[in-house]
């Protein structure tokens, strides 16, 4: 009876794995995930499962009786754990932009069973001892350049992770691994809940002194949403709060909202994050020391274009002077706004954004609600495609019949010029309270070949912009039609890959060099020859007038100063935190002020993220890296003045762009990747230019 009964669970278990989506062929258009048979409880199975199968993967390999060859280590390596992946790839973005409870748990429940399969991966002795043996004698196997790279970043990363130490060492590193993880979740998980808890909850009507319509609509829109019906509600999601603090005349109100922003996971509460930094960055300190490098930062640098942190702060300090310089140039001519309308106060923080306005009004005669009703969502993102189209061929044509995951998302096929199949794409527009906030590129699937055939890659971009209200559609203002040109720069990075191996492909390359695909394409948004084909009235459909493209074009250097500083600052400070040589054991606030102090950093401007909403370098991947979006703007800025030189869709320059650069992924070194198809190494001279900080 006992061994019928084992038979009858076993056979139950088996049953709910073959009936798990995740783990089954996706029957979908290009198979995407089939989002709407996709339930919370199939990952925990799923994942265990897809474990089974990689450790088998990995097993064959460690096993094989031939000699360590490309072929049967380096290629079978690559290609192992594609279903696992697939599984935790399609958790962690559903855990962005559609989390719950019960996803949440998830993400915690398996985060110590992913990083032990991890550690058993890199950690592996077998494994990295057939690795070693081919890399020892590559240069013999004629290898093609793309192999040649895939055989030294299989033994590099292997060795930064920890293959050389001792047994010891080893099980030191499996349990500062297991720890990180979980506290970069519970980093994530608590600004999300930070975020989600605070509503400022407006009924009197002269609370909305200064405010656009739009904006009021859309706090009604809000209000109505949390069944508070005759009142208005403004979140710290950025649609909400940063037009808020433009726009709103009533100062007391822009206060509170600023610091309830500003102090998120700052409350000493139970969503506190200050205890879980500290726990972080010493852990990332103790596993640098345990790997052999002085620093966290030396640590991630050495596997990035910058190297050493030492080069990290040189590219800083070169922009902080003339930006801080920028910067207190344009705090005093607010504060001379502010005496000139008889205000008796000296100008903070939550002041910034409203003088700013005013002056660019008065210096310009220009305001951002000026330009919203001609920034439609729909013509923006239809303006985005025929760039795209100008510059490389291809078209994007929305599709229906794709699996969808929430119903603000589109779903579009991407062709080349030639009608060939380059990808499947996603878009996801709007702010809920799901969805972890700002704007970024993930994918489904990434690109590679699989028995000489090329798999597509399937490319999501997710958004958070001012929703449409009853009475009028989604308009985006300056910052959100540059956010939708900056990650479609990186869906054109993963839909133009063309690697064989699919560590290689895609975004797969550097921090440093990963930004300048996306930030290259916020060079074209604003040009006034773009404009034309995008910037329309939502309710005449007249072409947004010259003398308002004139007004664009002239303020573009305006608030350059406060743009730069806090985004140097935030940069600062994540190299602060993981260039400390002893463990941080001082107060995580007093870390930041001392920090940002010593800088010189003035009162009216903070951190663009300070320390404990600070997600890219807590859990996004961007830890000694937030540097890296200045590092690729010089890069940017210097890749588009062969554009400007040759024509803004000169077809030459922009073939020469994808497949030198676009298509190659991790392929090549980043440095030279640039220089074939610019013909030189960057300068920082049009960066400056640009900003007007030269």
């Amino acid at each position: 009876m006992k061994r019928l009964i084992l038979i009858i669970v076993g056979l139950a278990m088996q049953s709910t794995l073959f009936s798990n989506p995740l783990l089954e062929e996706f029957k979908t258009p290009y198979g995407v995930p089939p989002f709407d048979k996709i339930k919370s409880t199939d990952f925990i199975p799923a994942i265990k499962e897809a474990i089974k199968i990689n450790d088998k993967e990995i097993n064959d390999i460690v096993s094989n009786k031939q000699a360590p060859t490309f072929e049967n280590t380096i290629d079978a390596l690559d290609k192992s754990g594609i279903l696992l992946n697939r599984i935790t790839t399609i958790l962690y973005n559903l855990d962005g932009v559609i989390t719950n409870d019960e996803l949440q748990k998830v993400i915690t429940d398996v985060a110590p069973i992913l990083s032990e399969h991890s550690d058993n991966i890199a950690l592996n002795k077998g494994l990295f001892q057939r690795i070693k043996a081919v890399y020892e004698k590559r240069r013999s196997l004629n290898l093609a350049p793309e192999q040649l790279r895939l055989v030294e970043k299989d033994y590099d990363d292997f060795a930064r992770n920890g293959a050389n130490l001792n047994d010891k060492d080893q099980e030191k590193l499996r349990a500062i691994n297991s720890k990180l993880s979980l506290a970069t979740i519970k980093f994530n998980q608590n600004v999300l809940k930070e975020t989600n808890s605070f509503l400022m909850v407006l009924d009197k009507k002269e609370e909305l002194s200064g405010l656009p319509q739009s904006l009021i609509d859309g706090a009604a829109a809000e209000a109505k949403a949390h069944n508070l019906l005759g009142k208005w509600v403004f979140t710290l999601q950025n649609p909400s709060v940063m037009p808020f603090l433009q726009y709103s005349s009533r100062r007391d109100l822009r206060e509170k909202i600023w610091k309830a922003y500003s102090k998120r996971g700052d409350n000493n509460n139970e969503f506190d994050n200050k205890s879980v930094i500290k726990e972080i960055v010493n852990l990332r300190l103790e596993r640098a020391k345990l790997l052999g490098y002085k620093t966290h930062s030396d640590y991630v640098l050495a596997d990035n274009m910058a190297k050493t942190p030492k080069k990290v702060f040189e590219l800083l300090d070169k922009l902080w002077k003339p930006a801080i310089a920028m910067a207190k140039k344009e705090a005093a001519e607010y504060q001379d706004m502010i005496n000139k309308e008889g205000g008796n106060f000296k100008l903070q923080p939550w002041d910034w954004r409203y003088y700013a306005e005013k002056v660019r009004l008065a210096k310009y005669n220009l305001s951002e609600e000026e330009l919203r009703p001609y920034f439609k969502l729909e013509n923006v993102r239809q303006g985005l495609f025929e760039v795209a189209h100008r510059l490389y061929g291809i078209t994007i044509k929305e599709d229906n019949d794709l699996p969808l995951y929430h119903k603000d998302v589109k779903g579009y096929e991407v062709f080349d010029a030639n009608g060939t199949h380059l990808g499947v794409l996603y878009m996801d527009f709007f702010p809920r309270e799901s969805k972890r906030s700002g704007a970024w590129m993930t994918n489904y699937r990434e690109q590679y070949y699989k028995n000489g055939k090329k798999v597509i890659p399937v490319i999501s971009l997710v958004f958070n912009f001012s929703k449409p209200t009853e009475g009028q559609p989604s308009l985006l203002n300056l910052d959100e039609v540059e956010t939708m040109f900056h990650e479609f720069g990186h869906g054109l990075h993963g839909l133009f890959s063309n690697c064989n191996y699919i560590s290689l492909s895609g975004t797969n390359v550097s921090r440093d060099f990963v930004e300048l695909p996306s930030q290259i394409m916020e060079n074209w948004a604003l040009e006034p020859e773009v404009l034309k084909l995008y910037a329309k009235n939502y309710k005449t459909g007249e072409i947004m007038p010259k003398v308002l493209v004139d007004k664009i074009v002239n303020s573009s250097k305006f608030d350059q100063g406060f743009a730069t500083v806090e985004y140097l600052a935030a940069s600062y400070l994540d190299m602060y935190y993981h260039t400390i040589e002893s463990p941080l054991t001082e107060d995580v606030d007093k870390f930041e002020n001392e920090k940002m102090s010593a800088l010189g950093l003035i009162p009216e401007i903070i951190s663009r993220y300070k320390s404990t909403y600070f997600l890219h370098s807590f859990s996004g991947g961007y830890d000694s890296g937030y540097y890296s979006y200045i590092w690729a703007a010089v890069l940017d800025t210097d890749a588009f003045e062969a554009f400007k030189e040759n024509g803004l869709f000169d077809q030459k320059t922009a073939n020469s762009f994808r497949k030198n650069l676009l298509e190659r992924g991790n392929t090549d070194d980043p440095m030279n990747l640039y220089v074939k198809f610019r013909g030189k190494e960057p300068s920082i001279e049009p960066l400056l230019k640009k900003r007007g900080l030269n």
